[in-house]
């Protein structure tokens, strides 16, 4: 079959690669009709990410048919029409009853790793490195999908697959971030990044009652989509971003705050900037934190900061006084997708949300060495990519 392989640093190929095979019998294969290049995807194309190796098959955001069925697989068959969550959940340990999915404690087949790296084992991801299981992921013609009994979410026939492909990621990821902000009906939700997952914070945020939503970003493209969903925006580069929260909470700041960009972050200050990049270069960091440094900068005293963008190792100068001095909560992680995709779902069904509206470019798998270009560049106004094999 056909797959989207990561060899290197900026280098995605169209490759062959083995079909999948069923190997346990909880398993199933899945028939791929689209996929999305995600944000976070990038940080591996950039380098950004320990744990990656030539030829792994990449994508975690993905749907398609159910054309193979494991013996254990019971509440799968042929022809069922599915989307993947890009968390893989056994169900029966302790997290997963709890319905912490993205620390599933069974299905990281390398959590000895991981458990090296972060102190314990996260759940495994698709296509995203051998720290989270090293499976392959969505961008190909087929996909091995471990546990499927359990890591699947079945959607109706009558909505169309970009209706429901991002229940398998940013739609939850987005969601979670805002629900994780306890929002009342007072508060000020601001949004750092107004990308895919940003796009879906913002509108999860005003559906979730919030007073008023800013998005802080420069591109745009991604200003203009945040104000079409009804969110107050700032451009880093043309304003001051602490004085202008200032003006919209009436000095008060934003009572919640979400990181919808993660470690690639880029600074209003050419000379912070340069000090995340120098640090990066010689290893002394692996994550630019400027987000977090103003989140917690801005935040009013006994705020929620919310982290949803992705951080991968270790990050340098961190005011953290200020956070504990003020009182501030951080809630953050990787998404725990099957905790939300039935309501999230009952949303799409009730036209309550299209999370279609963020896709900007559509084109066959082939294409998606150059779209990942396009894409980490912002280029051709490109804020969501999918591809279908």
């Amino acid at each position: 079959m056909k797959a989207l392989c990561w060899h290197g640093k900026h280098d995605i190929r169209y490759d062959t690669v083995p079909d999948p095979v069923i190997e346990h019998p909880r398993d199933a294969i899945i028939k791929v009709s689209a996929c999305a290049i995600c944000g976070s995807d990038l940080h591996l194309f950039d380098g950004f990410m320990p744990g990656m190796k030539s030829g792994d098959v990449m994508g975690h955001e993905f749907m398609g048919e159910v054309v193979e069925v494991g013996a254990q697989a019971q509440n799968l068959k042929i022809g069922d029409r599915v989307v993947i969550p890009f968390t893989i959940t056994c169900g029966e340990c302790d997290q997963c009853k709890r319905g912490n999915f993205s620390v599933c404690e069974r299905t990281n087949r390398n959590a000895a790793q991981a458990a090296k790296m972060f102190g314990h084992t996260t759940a495994g991801l698709f296509g995203y490195t051998h720290l989270t299981g090293g499976y392959a992921g969505g961008q190909a013609e087929y996909v091995r999908v471990p546990f499927a009994d359990s890591t699947h979410v079945q959607v109706p026939d009558e909505l169309s697959d970009e209706q429901v492909l991002f229940l398998g990621d940013i739609l939850p990821t987005g969601w979670q971030a805002a629900k994780q902000c306890d929002i009342e009906s007072t508060d000020t939700v601001a949004v750092w990044g107004g990308g895919p997952v940003g796009q879906m914070a913002i509108k999860s945020a005003i559906l979730l009652g919030a007073r008023q939503v800013i998005c802080i970003e420069s591109v745009p493209e991604r200003l203009q989509m945040a104000r079409d969903a009804g969110a107050i925006t700032i451009n880093f580069q043309d304003e001051d971003v602490v004085e202008r929260l200032k003006e919209l909470t009436n000095g008060k700041g934003p009572e919640k705050c979400i990181d919808a960009v993660g470690m690639e972050s880029h600074a209003s200050s050419t000379m912070e900037h340069m000090y995340d990049r120098m640090k990066q270069a010689v290893g002394a960091e692996t994550d630019r934190p400027h987000v977090l440094r103003e989140m917690m900068y801005v935040c009013r005293p006994a705020g929620i900061l919310s982290v949803p963008g992705v951080y991968g190792g270790m990050i340098d100068k961190i005011p953290f006084g200020a956070s504990m001095n003020k009182g501030l909560t951080w809630r953050m992680g990787q998404t725990h997708v099957r905790r939300w995709t039935d309501e999230l779902l009952d949303l799409i069904v009730q036209g309550r949300i299209d999370p279609s509206f963020v896709i900007t470019h559509r084109a066959k798998l082939e294409a998606g060495p150059e779209l990942y270009k396009t894409f980490r560049d912002k280029e051709d106004r490109c804020i969501k990519v999918v591809l279908t094999p």
